[in-house]
């Protein structure tokens, strides 16, 4: 593994490859998330289910938690790695000309979301992780000692969108993943060797995914804001 991740094109492979992991996940964690929309009790039901499955919570979590670390980790590297090659600056060799301005600042749509998941993470995961784990309570009732107040999902993501300045702060990070997508799903499939007769196919579905999921969600937040 370690030999694999010394080369630059190891390295770009393991990267594209924790990218569609995580895109992968992305499009699963949309899917739950639109139900809130449509079925506060079918939204209850499956976040309940993900959230106490002992093959999602054991499993799939950690894994994905390590995808996430791995994939920012190999970002930073590959960045570094990237500016140190560079033997002539980009205003002398005007690189900017051959390139997007999304593949030139992918580092910086990357930290606007890694910032993003820190409040992600502190808005429902660690809430969840402290009631499931610390405090014991696996009901995920609003009540656990009343079997008849309702779980307590749609309840907790309905008050996080209360706040003007925190819906704000979702539109705003959603923004930066869909230009983060629009370069990395189409440079990811490239990485892994997916450009034969196909790649125009997935090129045009990159640009669905790129802005129909982040869309999506900020279309979640809004809902809730305008529906508390």
């Amino acid at each position: 593994m370690s030999g694999i991740l010394n080369s630059s094109i190891g390295r770009k492979f393991a990267m594209a490859l924790s990218a569609l992991f995580l895109m992968i996940f992305l499009l699963q964690h949309f899917a739950i998330n639109i139900l809130s929309v449509f079925s506060a009790d079918t939204f209850n039901e499956a976040s309940h289910f993900m959230g106490t499955f002992w093959a999602v919570q054991f499993i799939a979590q950690p894994i994905l938690i390590f995808g996430v670390v791995f994939h920012f980790v190999m970002g930073f590297v590959l960045e570094i790695k990237n500016n140190n090659a560079r033997q002539i600056s980009y205003a002398k060799n005007n690189g900017g000309a051959n390139s997007t301005w999304m593949s030139r600042n992918m580092i910086w749509s990357g930290l606007a979301i890694l910032g993003f998941m820190g409040l992600h993470f502190y808005d429902f995961w660690f809430p969840e992780i402290n009631i499931k784990f610390i405090e014991g309570d696996m009901s995920g009732l609003i009540d656990p000692n009343n079997a008849e107040s309702g779980y307590r999902y749609m309840e907790h993501l309905q008050h996080k969108f209360v706040d003007v300045w925190r819906v704000a702060l979702y539109v705003v990070s959603f923004i930066f993943l869909s230009l983060h997508l629009l370069h990395g799903f189409n440079s990811a499939f490239q990485s892994v060797g997916a450009n034969n007769k196909y790649t125009k196919a997935l090129v045009g579905f990159s640009k669905v995914y790129a802005i129909g999921i982040p869309l999506g969600f900020i279309f979640i937040a809004l809902f809730h804001y305008f529906n508390h």
